[in-house]
């Protein structure tokens, strides 16, 4: 059992806006300490970012603009990461949060259900829900006609309750409320999205996943704030694996279009 959002979900385009206002504070240094929360709908984007790089104000509007819609309007509040939270990272990278995370292989099933939301989603660029539990798949896909996706899938439940328009405009979306869906199975405490490098949840999630996907393993590991080594691998080691894969598929807004299970 599965569920993926699109790209265009309001949840992701949250997530999106926050990827890319990370990708803005990586464009100004190297290692960055930044946080990002935004909640969007009905016309509005609120982001709170906490941040050690100078990120200009026009340049998020301009970011949230850009994904949410051009006549959003815009509350954005950017403030110094936390002194105390930047002293330990001052002298060497280390971890920067607690966490316990799982990294755990993703399944012939849920390989299926990616390929049914990026082949609608290609066809119909709308908000977009999908889920498969066995032979049973559900698509709820706004801006679409019933009757053109079920060409397609006959034999899947298609908008249970009729056509209907999603987005911004009808419903909020907020980081990280789409976990299940960028993780599957490997899902468990922390957010993806709207965080550096050194942020646990991000590169040990990061590193967990793709050891998962590599040795066809379950992987658990668990941090400490400050700790320079994670199950005995170090974290520099952890967060430089994790910064290789942020780059190959086009920084932190492209990261959070799909997540890890893409």
């Amino acid at each position: 059992m599965f569920e993926k959002v699109n790209p265009a979900h309001p949840d992701k385009v949250a997530d999106r806006i926050a990827g890319a206002i990370v990708d803005l504070a990586y464009n100004v240094q190297d290692n960055p300490k930044v946080a990002v929360e935004v909640l969007i709908g009905h016309g509005v984007c609120h982001a709170i970012i906490e941040t050690s790089s100078p990120i200009n104000k026009t340049d998020v509007a301009k970011a949230i603009n850009r994904i949410g819609g051009s006549n959003l309007v815009c509350d954005i509040k950017i403030k110094p990461q936390d002194k105390h939270l930047a002293r330990n990272q001052a002298d060497l990278l280390r971890c920067g949060d607690n966490g316990i995370f799982k990294g755990v292989p993703v399944t012939l099933e849920q390989r299926q259900l990616i390929d049914v939301a990026r082949n609608i989603y290609s066809k119909y660029p709308f908000d977009g829900k999908y889920i498969i539990d066995g032979d049973r798949l559900i698509i709820c896909q706004s801006n679409a006609k019933t009757n053109d996706i079920r060409k397609q899938y006959n034999k899947a439940e298609i908008n249970p309750l009729g056509d209907w328009t999603g987005g911004t405009d009808v419903d909020t979306g907020a980081t990280n409320r789409k976990l299940g869906s960028d993780m599957a199975d490997s899902i468990t405490g922390g957010g993806l999205h709207g965080k550096d490098l050194s942020k646990a949840d991000v590169s040990v999630n990061i590193y967990a996943f793709l050891e998962a996907q590599k040795t066809g393993k379950h992987i658990e590991l668990c941090c400490a704030i400050g700790d320079e080594s994670v199950n005995g691998i170090p974290y520099e080691e952890i967060l430089e694996t994790a910064r290789a894969y942020i780059k190959s598929i086009g920084g932190f807004e492209a990261f959070a279009e799909w997540g890890l299970v893409c």
